[in-house]
């Protein structure tokens, strides 16, 4: 609508409203004020419009004028928060949609199922705390009698750490061999994520190779969370060894690799510190902490191992997820 078309509607409204007309002329005023707004129509060309309006209706004093040139100054400054609050609409838009973005970029990056082996029972759970994770998980099988798995969470939270997943994620793929050392795959990463992310960010992983004929788990660790080893034969819970330092602090780290045996039973807990970093009450929750609840579940298939133990560690803590939580569970049957 142009100027002149819009001035000459709002006189016939305003007219006719002078002239003794009620609701529905104040109707019409109040649609004509939703296209005012949705055309970026200012307070003080409001007042502007509706001077114009009144002086074809009828003589306008000089002191009339005066006071709407008075409250057309006071207006600007409305008209400049409106401007100002549109533009922090808009922003907050563009980032929503950053996001989506992110949260799509992620759930592509992530597996789509765990490897099946006979004699082999995996579970997975993937929970982040917020719109976008800080958690990683692959599965990567190109053997017939091994596959290779990393669980990793990188420091940093929103579109960075997706484009540094993501990284890291092409980084593994473009270096991956068939029998690849752990140990060698993170001194490959270290050197990606320290040349290619801002020094406040950094990744922990523990990345390792499950052999299926041999029933062995050899691993390195990068400042990760590393876990446990169930023994059934034992009925026991012990701690997988390892420490190394985290993805990007130095260019030039060597990662130390362990290995471990699973006789019928045994079993692999890999989780990201998110699965412990939780207050009960005034105390915080600790690693041993989570051993009876993963004893309670012993028994079960590895998924629904992992989503009880969820779901008891969720309650345990109100309901409220204070990180991005992951843990796998690799069960020799």
């Amino acid at each position: 609508m142009q100027k002149e078309n819009l001035l000459t509607q709002y006189q016939e409204i305003l007219q006719a409203y002078l002239q003794g007309g009620g609701e529905n002329q104040l109707y019409l005023g109040q649609q004509l004020s939703k296209w005012l707004l949705a055309e970026n129509v200012t307070p003080e060309e409001v007042i502007e419009l509706h001077l114009g309006a009144l002086s074809k209706k009828t003589e306008v004093s000089e002191e009339i004028r005066a006071s709407f040139e008075m409250l057309t100054e006071i207006m600007i400054e409305y008209g400049n928060a409106i401007r100002e609050n549109r533009s922090l609409r808009s922003r907050q838009k563009q980032m929503e949609a950053e996001f989506e973005i992110a949260v799509a970029m992620q759930q592509t990056m992530l597996p789509d199922e765990v490897p099946a082996f006979p004699g082999l029972d995996i579970g997975v759970v993937h929970v982040p705390a917020n719109q976008v994770s800080g958690d990683y998980y692959n599965f990567v099988q190109r053997e017939d009698h091994a596959f290779s798995v990393a669980i990793a969470d990188i420091v940093g939270k929103g579109m960075p750490a997706a484009l540094c997943m993501s990284m890291i994620k092409f980084a593994m793929d473009s270096f991956y061999e068939s029998s690849v050392k752990p140990g060698r795959m993170l001194h490959h990463l270290n050197r990606v994520v320290e040349r290619n992310i801002d020094p406040s960010m950094f990744v922990t992983m523990l990345f390792g190779r499950y052999d299926t004929m041999r029933h062995r788990f050899r691993y390195a660790v990068a400042g990760h969370e590393p876990g446990f080893l169930f023994c059934a034969r034992e009925e026991k819970f012990t701690d997988l060894e390892g420490k190394g330092l985290v993805l990007g602090m130095l260019p030039e780290t060597g990662f130390s690799e362990k290995e471990v045996a699973l006789e019928s039973g045994d079993m692999l807990i890999l989780m990201t510190d998110g699965v412990i970093e939780r207050k009960i009450g005034t105390r915080y929750f600790q690693r041993e902490d989570l051993l009876p609840y993963l004893h309670a579940e012993i028994g079960l298939s590895a998924q629904e191992m992992a989503d009880r133990i969820y779901r008891r560690l969720l309650l345990l803590s109100n309901f409220e997820l204070q990180d991005d939580y992951t843990m796998i569970i690799i069960h020799r049957l």
